[in-house]
């Protein structure tokens, strides 16, 4: 039997067995851990110098670059993960859950940070707002690194997506990982941070593995560290409550149990195809991952008019679940991840048959199919009913994190609200119903104890990507028992590996420490013009100071007649002198037209394609007989590593223009977006 080794301070450690890990199917040992202590004060000391040092060396986009290749790496080599998640209890559908939901999280990340961090390691968290009244004083924020090391302990549920969806958002924040999985399915997370090791992407001290138990580790960390959780409310709590933690402020972010809600709405009948959907819902998120999830659906509200029709539905689609040994055609529930998690599971069954009734799961002749099953964690689903949902206790406080959901009748919304307020703070809640009334009258409800709120109808249905399934652009967290952390979310979760610091200073020093051109600081004029340089040598700051160009009675008439706007306010003197301008004034489209052609290159160079314009705004009208000029400035330079199709070298960069009047008042703002060829 193989030992499962941690990987600590860039070296394998382990080769005493200690505790064997038994495959949920069979029972059979799939690995042990390992009898070797760590020494923990090691690992975080290596993880702040080397890993620190090592990401920091490359940039946002650099960094985003490698999470790419890391993503396709692990892909071409999932069927070995699949292999190994068997034995967790997974069903194919499960590990791809799991497996193709990491490296998906990865891919996401990967783009995400392509798109929307800069070259570099400071991210400007703008706007810059101006402190003094003449400009000499501005103020903005920015996001850096933190300078220490970020320690994951995870939950037994989800081996791999678990690790990476904290890897991806902390890596690309240039934080090294310490990960710690829970044993019980630890040899999946060894395995998948062995392939992360042999990929070669990862730079020295990026990412630390712990087999077992953390030890004193969290005593080793200071101010500049991050710690997560993802597991019990209870645990969660003694973690928080960890002395080190609260005497130095350790960030930390917890996502705990939840008593995940499914409401179906009182407009919705069983003739109507919602109510099936919401069946479907329901009895998926119960088999999915065996219930092993934080978000599967846990409480059923349903009007109770419709309960003994609803809990016939479910039983119907329940009665069709074969489960058992994954590796049997048609299975489609399988094990639980361990005995001692099955142990658990019954047990809450137990507790929660106190306050409700069994409508499935305990009377029926159900067993597990397959070879081996005795001896493996497997449980039937179970639907439970709750007749008096307005009293406390029950399924409100009891999760039993298995294929175990509880039925509960409601009479009305406010009803159905109060009831779902039990849970104490969930992470996702799904409402179904037809009705965008409804929808408008419950969500906001919800969403004050909810991280997460689903809207399902028929429409939604066709595409949607499940309750229980958390989204890398979307918040995954919720507040009270939920935990009241937040993961995920798209870049929020970066930020969260991030120091947000205020700066404040003359726009010329803002421009210096963002590397982005704020309005105000000196600019870098020459008699070259800005779009005949190569991204390579174009500096931040250069900018060009047009010509001037007297705007017509004959260009309003013009730009009218050629773009077909006619509104009144350009052709109509009579109304226009009945409105604050007072007068008739030229299309805000035609002065960006305009604009445009003061500051353009005309011949062929290195801009290759404007692709976009941002925070457009039209601030002081023009009229006919005033005088317009612009100001074209380099903003801010990506390079994100684009080549053109025929594989030349490009990059992106972002242009303030400030377009004035004759006064040197603003008349329009905004910011273009350009690709610009690199020096061959």
């Amino acid at each position: 039997m193989s030992v499962l080794q941690s990987y600590i301070a860039g070296q394998w450690l382990g080769e005493t067995p200690a505790k064997a890990l038994p495959s949920a199917i069979n029972g059979d040992i799939i690995a042990h851990t390992h009898e070797e202590v760590i020494d923990f004060a090691q690992a975080v000391e290596y993880g702040r110098r080397t890993g620190v040092k090592n990401l920091l060396t490359l940039d946002f986009q650099q960094r985003a670059a490698i999470l790419k290749e890391l993503a396709i790496y692990i892909q071409e080599r999932k069927k070995e993960l699949y292999a190994i998640s068997y034995h967790t209890g997974c069903t194919q559908a499960d590990s791809g859950i799991d497996i193709d939901g990491g490296f998906s999280t990865l891919f996401s990340y990967a783009s995400m940070g392509r798109k929307e961090l800069p070259s570099g390691n400071v991210a400007h968290e703008g706007p810059v707002t101006q402190l003094g009244k003449d400009n000499h004083f501005n103020g903005t924020h920015i996001l850096v690194p933190r300078r220490g090391v970020s320690v994951h302990i995870n939950a037994f549920n989800f081996p791999i997506w678990g690790m990476l969806e904290k890897f991806a958002p902390a890596f690309l924040a240039g934080m090294p990982c310490i990960f710690k999985p829970a044993t019980a399915t630890s040899y999946l997370t060894e395995a998948t941070v062995r392939l992360m090791h042999d990929s070669g992407l990862l730079p020295e001290g990026a990412l630390q593995l712990i087999i077992g138990g953390t030890g004193d580790l969290l005593d080793h960390l200071n101010e500049q560290d991050f710690v997560t959780f993802t597991g019990s409310a209870s645990t969660a709590l003694k973690l928080r409550n960890h002395p080190n933690i609260m005497a130095r402020s350790i960030p930390f972010n917890a996502e705990a149990d939840s008593l995940n809600s499914a409401i179906m709405a009182p407009d919705v009948t069983p003739q109507d195809e919602e109510f099936d959907i919401f069946a479907k819902e329901v009895v998926k998120e119960m088999i999915a991952k065996a219930g092993q999830k934080c978000t599967a659906i846990r409480r059923v509200l349903v009007p109770a008019e419709h309960l003994d029709a609803l809990t016939e539905r479910l039983k119907e689609r329940l009665s069709r679940i074969s489960y058992g040994n994954p590796a049997e055609e048609g299975v489609r529930l399988g094990a639980l991840a361990s005995q001692s998690q099955l142990q658990d599971v019954n047990d809450a069954i137990d507790r929660l048959l106190e306050s409700s009734e069994c409508a499935y799961g305990k009377t029926e002749d159900l067993k597990p199919v397959g070879e081996g099953v005795e001896n493996g964690a497997f449980i039937a689903p179970h639907l439970l009913i709750n007749r008096a949902p307005m009293d406390d206790g029950g399924a409100h406080d009891i999760e039993a994190f298995g294929p175990v959901a509880t039925l509960m009748p409601y009479n009305g919304i406010d009803e159905a609200l109060a009831i779902a307020a039990k849970g104490k703070g969930s992470l996702v809640t799904t409402l179904t119903t037809k009705d965008p009334a409804i929808a408008a009258q419950m969500i906001p409800v919800l969403a004050a104890q909810h991280g997460r709120l689903q809207i399902l109808d028929a429409q939604a249905s066709k595409e949607s990507t499940g309750h229980g399934s958390p989204l890398p652009m979307l918040k995954h967290g919720g507040p009270g028992r939920a935990g009241g952390g937040e993961e995920l979310g798209g870049m929020r979760a970066v930020h969260h590996y991030l120091q947000r610091t205020a700066i404040q200073g003359s726009p010329t020093m803002v421009a210096a420490v963002t590397r982005e051109y704020v309005r105000g600081a000196e600019v870098i004029e020459s008699d070259v013009h800005p779009f005949r340089r190569h991204f390579d040598t174009l500096q931040v700051g250069e900018s060009l100071l047009t010509h001037r160009r007297t705007v017509t009675e004959a260009d309003i008439v013009n730009f009218g007649c050629l773009s077909g706007d006619h509104f009144y306010m350009h052709f109509d003197e009579i109304a226009a002198q009945k409105t604050q301008f007072k007068q008739r004034i030229a299309h805000g489209y035609f002065v960006l037209s305009a604009a445009a052609g003061l500051f353009i290159y005309p011949g062929e160079g290195p801009v290759l394609a404007n692709y976009g314009l941002d925070t457009l705004r039209f601030i002081t009208p023009v009229a006919a007989g005033d005088t317009i000029r612009a100001r074209l400035t380099c903003k801010r330079k990506i390079d994100q590593g684009r080549t053109s199709p025929e594989g030349h070298p490009q990059g992106v960069v972002m242009w303030d223009v400030a377009v004035t009047n004759q006064h040197d008042e603003l008349v329009a703002s905004y910011d273009i977006l350009t690709l610009v060829a690199k020096q061959q």
